[in-house]
């Protein structure tokens, strides 16, 4: 497909570490960027830029004007999400953000899905690693059919977390939510520990539930009753750990030497079925997905 003509592509927080690897991708596949931030000093060079806080109606209906999609990459989204995506649909524009937070990812379905038909535009929250990829790994294992229960689970060899990363933290303060008997509950606490055995090289290690955006986006679209998510507990000392030091570039695309692991595993009438997902920087697997 060629994207000589196309409308640009706006992404909202272009200059933090997750909005690089999405501009840079986009400039990848030859579609047109307009980079968008709070402070013009970050934003990056060579390319059109356009400045707006998230506070200034006007300025984000400025900045959007003329593109086809929004792209949030600029969290806490449980602030930025709704601002952002009123903004884009005033214009015109599909959204999608990457967020994690299951209560942004919540209130964008139920707060967007009918202005964004009315508009004949498409809202997506949750489209990045935490979300997103989970979500596609399930779908390629259930599709249609149903599933008494998924699980996923993931192992990072190291989580360097990001200024972002630290300050969602502190702002994410909502009860996380599991899908049981069809319905989202509270996950109980406290949290469940379990052992998983992922592929080399990380294998078995202790994981305890974590529960992301995944639950929100695959308790939408997939026939689910039950839906568990865990997170590798060494990665899970990680990010909270204050001492635990951001994610440092080892490569011309800005990765760092992190490795991951995702799994998805659906139950169902046909049996046990098995997804998995490697590769490198959770961050920048965002931009690809």
């Amino acid at each position: 497909m060629s994207y000589q003509h196309a409308l640009p592509v706006a992404v909202y927080g272009a200059s933090g570490h997750t909005g690089k690897f999405v501009v840079a991708e986009l400039l990848r596949r030859g579609i047109p960027v307009i980079a968008v931030g709070r402070d013009p000093a970050r934003l990056p060079s060579g390319l059109p830029g356009r400045v707006a806080a998230i506070d200034d109606t006007a300025a984000l209906d400025r900045a959007f004007a003329g593109c086809s999609l929004v792209i949030n990459c600029a969290g806490p989204f449980l602030d930025t999400a709704t601002p952002v995506a009123e903004a884009a649909i005033r214009a015109g524009c599909s959204y999608l953000d990457v967020t994690a937070e299951q209560a942004s990812a919540q209130a964008t379905f139920e707060t967007f899905d009918r202005p964004a038909r009315d508009a004949g535009v498409v809202v997506i929250p949750a489209a990045g690693f935490y979300g997103g990829l989970a979500d596609l790994l399930a779908s390629a294992l259930v599709g249609d059919e149903a599933a008494d229960q998924i699980t996923t689970a993931v192992a990072l060899d190291h989580w360097w977390p990001t200024d972002g990363t630290r300050r969602t933290g502190e702002r994410n303060r909502v009860p996380r939510v599991v899908l049981e008997a069809g319905r989202l509950v509270p996950m109980a606490l406290p949290a469940r520990s379990i052992d998983w055995s992922f592929d080399a090289p990380h294998g078995t290690q202790a994981a305890d539930e974590l529960p992301f955006s995944e639950v929100i986006t695959i308790s939408r679209h997939l026939q689910v009753r039950n839906l568990h998510s865990y997170l590798g507990a060494h990665a899970l000392n990680d990010v909270r750990s204050a001492d635990t030091p951001a994610p440092t570039a080892i490569d011309a695309q800005g990765r760092s030497a992190q490795r991951f692991a995702m799994e998805v595993v659906a139950v169902g009438a046909a049996g046990a079925r098995r997804a998995t997902a490697q590769a490198q920087d959770i961050y920048a697997v965002s931009a690809p997905i």
